[in-house]
């Protein structure tokens, strides 16, 4: 696994951009999978909220997580263009798949290392310990989330009950 601290090249970090609330993240593109149409989704009585479902990919269970609970923004209707996108990270030491739910995938790109930042101190209408950086585009944020934190933290009830290793 990548850390999206140092996964850049001369040319910039290659990310996948899409939207949550009206907020526009992006993911490391190396962690992504695969982008889906939304599927079925079994709902895990009893799980925190932020990763309150599961759903069948591939064959697998996977866990089906919403960052905009995670931020803090409230959950969202979905859209005729809501996605999943399923990424692959290591939580606890094995490589988990967690599908997560977006209202819109844009695309890959490359965000200049210059325009890559740390998170400011104060002044963040989102939790900034969930933020890894922000980068400005077109003089615009986009939102780069600490998901090692943010799944330790608000993911924890869930994953020692459905999140299985990727084999």
């Amino acid at each position: 696994m990548t850390d999206m601290h140092t996964a850049a090249n001369d040319d910039g970090l290659q990310v996948l951009t899409f939207d949550v609330r009206g907020e526009t993240f992006a993911l490391e593109a190396g962690l992504v999978r695969e982008i889906l149409d939304l599927q079925a989704e079994t709902e895990v009585p009893g799980a925190a909220p932020f990763v309150d479902a599961v759903m069948n990919f591939r064959g697998k269970v996977i866990p089906v997580a919403d960052l905009r609970l995670a931020f803090g923004l409230g959950r969202g209707e979905t859209t005729q263009n809501s996605r999943i996108v399923v990424i692959e990270l290591e939580i606890d030491g094995d490589p988990m798949l967690v599908g997560l739910r977006a209202d819109s995938v844009h695309e890959v790109t490359s965000l200049p290392q210059a325009a890559i930042e740390p998170p400011p101190p104060i002044g963040m209408r989102w939790r900034q310990d969930y933020v890894s950086r922000i980068a400005r585009r077109a003089g615009e944020p986009i939102i780069l989330p600490d998901l090692s934190r943010i799944f330790q933290e608000r993911g924890a009830p869930v994953a020692a009950s459905s999140l299985q290793p990727v084999s």
